[in-house]
């Protein structure tokens, strides 16, 4: 069966949700750079002795239009992540007859957050006890838990967001306690490098600190990490969910 007929469905736990048939992968620019990234995943799902079942793809379509959206959901991708809430916002009500799952996977800004906690079904970047506490506040009542991950910056990098590794046990176990949240796992994005060596060695060093948490009594199951230019690396150590932008919608261009 091909990957536009049977996707994951990451929202509340895994899933499969068979679909009708959508345009042929091959038969259309987007279904064919759908069906390069899924024959990527394949490959190193395969070299890593693992399923491909086990990782979903995550498409980032932050500065794309909803009509580039629609156009990969048409071949069958239904998770779709987003960096801007306003942006996103305005996405989410183009496309609202459609059954899409919204991950905010950038930066968090505390007057942003009733908007993500009411809107998305994930966020992947909490890395302030803050934000999480208002996020799970803000929860409504009538919808699940937000299924969230913790971003660590593995890296050290100043200009990017992300708990340290360090403080990693303490915001696990605060964010583990909020009603109105469901821990995951954890989000990394290493500091970019060609060299396959030391891409597996960043998600090797996120890999080992969600085992730790693991061991600390948490019941996690999502590493989220991995884009267009190191997906196979995240997937052989690891990676459960891959989030690509560049490799499905092509170069970005400011969102109008």
């Amino acid at each position: 069966m091909g990957f536009c007929q049977i996707i994951n469905v990451m929202d509340n736990g895994p899933a499969t949700r068979k679909l009708e048939p959508g345009t042929p992968p091959d038969h259309s620019p987007a279904g064919a750079r759908l069906q390069a990234v899924q024959a990527r995943l394949a490959q190193a799902a395969a070299e890593a002795g693992r399923s491909a079942a086990e990782i979903g793809l995550l498409a980032v379509s932050k500065t794309f239009g909803a009509a580039a959206v629609r156009d990969l959901a048409a071949c069958g991708q239904r998770e779709f992540g987003e960096n801007y809430v306003q942006e996103a916002l305005e996405k989410q009500a183009a496309l609202r007859d459609l059954p899409l799952v919204w991950h905010f996977i950038g930066p968090i800004q505390s007057n942003k957050t009733r908007a993500i906690a009411e809107h998305f079904s994930w966020v992947h970047s909490i890395d302030r006890l803050k934000i999480a506490e208002r996020l799970s506040a803000q929860r409504p009542a009538g919808l699940p838990p937000l299924q969230v991950c913790i971003e660590v910056n593995v890296s050290g990098e100043a200009s990017k967001g992300g708990v340290a590794p360090a403080e990693l046990p303490a915001l696990g176990a605060a964010v583990a306690a909020l009603p109105g949240l469901r821990l995951r796992g954890l989000m990394a994005i290493p500091a970019p490098t060609l060299d396959s060596v030391a891409q597996r060695a960043a998600f090797r060093q996120v890999r080992e600190l969600f085992d730790d948490l693991k061991t600390r009594g948490h019941a996690l199951d999502t590493l989220s990490m991995g884009m267009s230019g190191d997906l196979e690396a995240a997937i052989l150590e690891g990676a459960t969910i891959v989030r690509v932008g560049t490799a499905l919608f092509g170069e970005r261009t400011r969102y109008a």
